[in-house]
């Protein structure tokens, strides 16, 4: 019998050393996320994967995984940790090895496996791990799975059985590459920073681009899983100045940055200018909606409102869905409605046929940034961002808000705003024209300046974002507004960054 995890054990002790240990808000909206050695042990983990079995089996799905894992200098031992525990729940695991996360997603469809396992931290900074995991290729858990899994695993809910094992796949990243480069080249010979941040990516995507065409001057590729110049984060600003100054520099067409597993991609113009990618979005749904007509789009909340108001978008006839943001409920949802693409302020983008298999994949989309500059030969990506409305747009903030209450308090800014649209009250000087609260709550005034305020699913922070149509002011003037109403709640922290 596999002992009831605790919530908490004293480092280099007997018992932190013979005892699981998984600190209850590691489980999140849509993956699992924690402090290795502060919030989970190594017992922790094999409790995990004996849970994931477990709950897998009580699924009905078969119980056959994927799993990989990225550059960390603990991730090999962790996933390992994942494999024990997965295999004493009667599960056969197919590693293949230092991966991306798209490559896991990838595997599934390519070995015929219906599960994935993938360790990884994403984006988060060093002494983080997590599992991001799925039954139902290409989808990846939401909350009801995620709850599930949380109950099995704190309460100790395991049914370990007989029949599971384990097979080490060689070389599988040589059949991913080989997928995404079976295609013609690029026409343009194109001139790429592509940015690693010195994670996972740097093995792969210098390879990818330069298969396709593109001359690729590469920066911070080698892997080092110190990070010593900044964490992998598409959305950091240190990533995108070093971005902007190799485009500089090298006189490249572009930059394409990767984050810590892939998933995700940021671009910076030939001018060094950053283009936010929900930007980006609007600019691959001009391409894709001219070939496509009628085409049909999913963005998060955080994203910008072009997807509704942009006129090229229009006369293409394109449809936008606005959705919860996170990258489980992102594909749900491009996978529920049909949508060809879905695009994510953060960076995740969703492709499904012809472009892709449903999943997030941040070389899927740096490929279809780089055809839409190979079909219009005579624009730079300058050129195709400058043609689009002008709209200030904040970087996504993130004031601390620690786990265990940071969703009653977007629950209680909803509810302020819900309030003071039923009162026809005012903010930032003008009345409410619309709220959305699939996910936070995203306030629309009158003249068309939004802010949003969102739980993050993964770590201790909220998430605040905020554009205006009409003039920097007022998207300053949104901020304030937003951030008056959460200096009303103490637990609410310092930003990781403003305007």
């Amino acid at each position: 019998m596999f002992p009831k995890p605790k919530p908490s054990l004293k480092p280099n002790t007997y018992a932190y050393e013979s005892e699981p240990m998984v600190k209850s808000t590691g489980f999140r909206e849509y993956d699992a996320r924690w402090l290795f050695g502060a919030e989970i042990n190594l017992m922790g983990i094999e409790a995990l994967g004996l849970g994931l079995g477990t709950l897998i089996h009580e699924l009905g799905a078969a119980p056959h995984f994927i799993t990989g894992h990225d550059f960390r200098s603990y991730s090999a031992s962790i996933k390992m940790a994942l494999v024990n525990g997965l295999i004493a729940a009667g599960c056969r695991v197919h590693d293949i090895g230092l991966a991306l996360t798209p490559m896991a997603y990838f595997a599934q469809f390519a070995l015929d496996v219906p599960c994935v396992a993938m360790v990884t931290a994403s984006h988060n900074d060093n002494g983080w791990t997590g599992v991001k995991m799925g039954a139902q290729r290409p989808l990846t858990f939401g909350p009801d799975e995620m709850t599930r899994l949380k109950d099995i695993v704190l309460d100790g809910a395991f049914k370990a059985r007989d029949g599971g094992g384990y097979a080490f796949v060689e070389n599988f990243p040589a059949q991913y590459v080989a997928d995404l480069t079976n295609r013609p080249k690029l026409k343009r010979r194109l001139k790429v920073v592509c940015a690693c941040g010195n994670g996972t990516a740097g093995a792969f995507a210098p390879r990818v681009l330069e298969k396709v065409g593109c001359a690729v001057v590469p920066l911070d590729c080698q892997l080092d899983h110190t990070f010593p110049k900044y964490n992998p984060n598409t959305e950091d600003l240190k990533m995108l100045h070093a971005m902007r100054d190799a485009v500089l520099e090298s006189q490249a067409d572009l930059a394409l940055g990767f984050d810590g597993d892939g998933d995700r991609c940021g671009v910076v113009d030939n001018d060094g200018e950053e283009i936010f990618a929900d930007k980006v979005g609007v600019m691959l749904a001009r391409d894709i909606s001219a070939k496509h007509g009628n085409a049909l789009f999913v963005a998060d909340v955080k994203s910008t409102g072009l997807f509704m108001t942009d006129p090229v978008l229009i006369k293409n006839g394109a449809k936008t869905d606005y959705w919860k943001t996170g990258h489980s409920y992102m594909k749900r949802r491009v996978n529920e409605i049909g949508a060809i693409a879905g695009f994510e302020k953060s960076g995740h983008f969703f492709f499904n046929e012809p472009f892709g298999r449903g999943y997030d994949d941040g070389l899927i989309f740096a490929l279809a940034v780089c055809d839409m500059l190979d079909r219009n030969p005579d624009k730079s990506m300058a050129d195709l961002k400058n043609a689009l409305p002008k709209t200030w747009s904040s970087p996504t903030m993130a004031p601390h808000c620690p786990d265990e209450v940071k969703y009653a308090v977007v629950d209680a800014v909803v509810k302020h705003f819900e309030a003071e649209q039923k009162n026809g009250a005012k903010v930032a000087g003008q009345p409410i024209r619309d709220l959305v609260t699939v996910n936070g709550v995203r306030v629309t005034l009158a003249d068309g300046t939004w802010g949003l305020v969102r739980a993050s699913s993964n770590k201790p922070e909220l998430v605040v974002v905020v554009e205006s149509p009409v003039s920097e002011a007022r998207m300053r003037g949104m901020f304030k507004a937003l951030d008056a109403v959460l200096r009303t709640h103490k637990e609410v922290g310092e930003y990781n960054q403003t305007i």
